[in-house]
């Protein structure tokens, strides 16, 4: 098997590493934070099962984002999957949201809580509702580490979910 190292030139070798990080198999998510009265979600692409005992899931949040400090100060976290057939959902939570606490609403979305208070989209396929365990800090972005305090199906176990390559979307660091 050959290997291409990467290119001497620092940009072209940057370039490389994002398209490689763009390649990687990645869903798009919904993460929902609160602080207090503070609704928010943010749409997110690194999420990952840590341990199962305990239910422990892991999601990347940019180092600056709203969303990272609600959810440090916070201590609590959702992530919501969305129907393949939903793109112009996620589009919605690319900026900061407006929470509309009369309509229950995140930037039009309606949204419930579960046992966090964390908000959670009514049009999700599916959640988690999370308490954050731990909280690793790794350069651009924040590891946060989150028991899994309850979860749901809302569309169907059989609904497609939305994946980045659905999308003219990209993240790659």
């Amino acid at each position: 098997m050959s290997q291409d190292p990467l290119p001497e030139d620092p940009g072209e070798a940057d370039r490389t590493r994002r398209r490689v990080f763009w390649s990687l198999p990645s869903g798009l998510y919904v993460i929902g934070s609160r602080l207090g009265d503070r609704r928010h979600a943010m749409t997110a692409s690194w999420v990952v099962p840590l341990a199962t005992e305990p239910k422990l899931i892991g999601v990347g949040v940019e180092q600056g984002a709203l969303t990272l400090q609600l959810v440090r100060e916070g201590g609590v976290f959702s992530v919501c999957t969305i129907a393949r057939t939903d793109r112009a959902l996620v589009r919605k939570f690319v900026k900061p949201p407006t929470f509309s606490p009369a309509d229950g609403t995140l930037s039009g979305c309606p949204v419930h809580e579960e046992v966090t208070g964390a908000p959670i989209l009514d049009g999700a396929v599916a959640w988690l509702d999370c308490r954050v365990e731990r909280l690793v800090d790794f350069g651009s972005h924040a590891l946060v580490a989150g028991v899994v305090e309850a979860a749901g199906f809302q569309t169907g176990e059989d609904t497609p979910v939305l994946r980045m390559e659905d999308t003219r979307m990209s993240y790659g660091g």
